[in-house]
């Protein structure tokens, strides 16, 4: 018999005619023609495709991706000055990377695009997603299968006939405690001969994962809010120093992309004293930092009265729809530069850069009004000032206990009036001629508060008349920010609640027996994967077995797969 099957499978031979059959499969094949897909066909399968789940995994992912240049490149909207001098630094291919926009990383067509498509596809996920489970809650549950037998979890209980419980009471009892337990319970055919109910329950975990996906689309547009109309910016205020909320007014400041300076409120900061607290017992930790306190005053507008309020670290000040945060402190010798003339050029509180430890600082000053030569000063600034046996200047602890300033000068063109930007900490001395400095026969400026240095050809005179204590300050302002917290809390809320919660059905069929008993079967059945769904079957069979008073003995419930395909074979 096989032979005679293989000798059907054979192909005809060269030189035989095929089939009749054959003729019309070949001739059915060779007409056949894929219908067209069309524009709307093409434009719906693309929607399906960008409004997949696996889709919006991919463009996460890819947005995560494309956010890495963001930190391996210097960012334009952080510090236009920096990209310029890296470009001029890597000609070979810093202009290339102008060009890919990976100077302006968060704010380029390619990053957009991924984040618009991000959001797209979320929204196109989501609703449809809705929208059947909302008919889904509306619906009954299920039929109740023929063969409970086949569930999951199976079991069931033999009422005697003494015990006064006919199938219709049954169904009601398991009904009434199903209820009792969250579920949605349907009864049917409760006056026929097999009355049975299907009950549903853990619609929470679709709306969880529902509430999920939503808040991911407000913290993507709360983000972009932010991107959009927020700013930030940075300014260092010395004791005694007011900043006012004006574009002028900042040292640093990065716009949003819609923002206008327009809508700056006008709010005030005045920094009347600044005290840092240092360690002096521990030992090992002598001279590190405890505490930083700011007493700051206050404006929400010129018209306004002062606030007294109290900057610190990780406590900022909540002022015109912005954030203060305390980032930064040190010292501003405070100097009086006179020139060749004898007239004041220079005078007022100079910021020192922070270089090591204990506040070792650097000290820039630039005196562009001196006459008949523009001055400069290049050095250092010690708090406590200690010279080893070798002449070497350190500083010995981070407090005010022997501030010293030590300087070089010079004179010349300092470069200020061709309108090129210049770094306020750093000094060009390429063009200057040096007036003094320890290898120069004058030797260096080293001061005291209090003393005056003349410097060499009469050129001027330089005074150190005391020292203030600066700090920098953050601002920040992020309309979405608040929302983005919320839709955060939310995010971790729906997927808790998704995680936790098991969507599960039941369905109970009763009966009554030719004797008189009356015969109870219920079978349950998770959506996807439940591992207490065991648990969850066995409360029910306690809860009926203490409702009619019978045994729980498991010899007559059967809880695997395995053994109830055994019962039916």
């Amino acid at each position: 018999m096989s032979e005679s099957v293989k000798a059907k499978k054979k192909s005809p031979t060269a030189g035989e005619a095929p089939s009749e059959g054959g003729d019309k499969l070949q001739q059915a094949k060779s007409d056949a023609a894929l219908p067209a897909l069309g524009v709307k066909g093409m434009i719906r399968w693309a929607w399906t495709q960008l409004t997949s789940m696996r889709t919006a995994l991919f463009l996460l992912l890819l947005l995560a991706i494309a956010a890495v240049p963001g930190s391996l490149f210097p960012q334009r909207p952080a510090n236009p000055s920096v990209v310029t001098q890296y470009i001029k630094d890597n000609p070979s291919y810093g202009e290339l990377l102008d060009a890919l926009q990976l100077y302006d990383v968060y704010s380029s067509a390619w990053f957009s695009a991924i984040y618009l498509l991000l959001f797209i596809s979320l929204i196109g996920c989501v609703t449809p997603r809705a929208i059947a489970h909302y008919k889904a809650m509306k619906s009954q549950p299920p039929r109740t299968p023929k063969r409970l037998s086949r569930l999951p979890e199976y079991g069931t209980l033999v009422l005697p006939a003494d015990a006064g419980i006919p199938a219709s009471k049954a169904i009601h009892d398991a009904a009434g405690l199903l209820r009792k337990r969250g579920y949605r319970v349907e009864v049917r055919d409760a006056d026929g001969d097999l009355p049975n109910l299907g009950a549903e329950r853990g619609f929470m975990k679709e709306v969880g994962n529902l509430v999920f996906h939503t808040s991911l689309i407000g913290v993507l547009v709360s983000v972009a809010i932010g991107g959009l109309f927020g700013y930030s910016g940075q300014r260092i205020l010395v004791e005694g120093d007011t900043f006012v909320n004006t574009l002028v007014g900042y040292d640093q400041f990065t716009p949003g992309t819609n923002f206008q300076s327009s809508w700056l409120q006008p709010y005030s900061i005045r920094l009347d004293k600044f005290e840092a607290q240092f360690d002096r017992e521990s030992a090992g930790k002598i001279g590190q930092p405890i505490d930083f306190t700011a007493d700051v005053t206050t404006k929400d507008s010129p018209d306004a009265p002062e606030q007294k309020e109290v900057l610190k670290v990780n406590e900022p000040v909540s002022l015109g729809g912005t954030s203060v945060y305390l980032t930064g402190n040190g010292y501003a010798p405070v100097v009086t530069v006179r020139d060749g003339s004898g007239n004041v050029a220079f005078q007022g509180p100079v910021v020192a850069k922070l270089q090591g430890d204990n506040y070792y600082s650097s000290v820039v000053i630039k005196v562009p009004d001196g006459r008949p030569e523009q001055l400069g000063f290049v050095g250092f600034f010690l708090p406590t000032a200690y010279v080893t046996d070798d002449g070497v200047s350190f500083s010995a602890s981070p407090e005010l206990f022997n501030p010293q300033l030590s300087l070089n000068s010079y004179y010349g063109d300092l470069g200020l009036d061709k309108g090129v930007p210049q770094n306020v900490f750093e000094l060009d001395v390429s063009d200057l001629q040096q007036l003094n400095g320890r290898d120069l026969e004058a030797g260096g400026i080293t001061l005291a508060p209090g003393m005056t240095k003349d410097l060499p050809d009469g050129k001027g005179s330089i005074t150190f008349d005391g020292v203030k204590k600066y700090v920098g300050v953050d601002i920040h302002h992020n309309p979405g920010q608040l929302y983005a917290l919320i839709f955060g809390l939310l995010a971790v809320a729906g997927l808790v609640t998704s995680l936790y919660i098991g969507r599960r059905r039941v369905w109970v069929r009763t009966g009554t027996h030719q004797d008189g008993r009356t015969m109870v079967e219920y079978g349950l059945l998770a959506r996807g994967e439940d591992h207490r769904l065991t648990g969850e079957a066995a409360a029910l069979r306690e809860l009926f077995a203490r409702e009619w008073q019978v045994s729980t003995d498991t010899t007559n419930a059967s809880n695997t797969v395995s053994s109830t395909t055994s019962k039916d074979q």
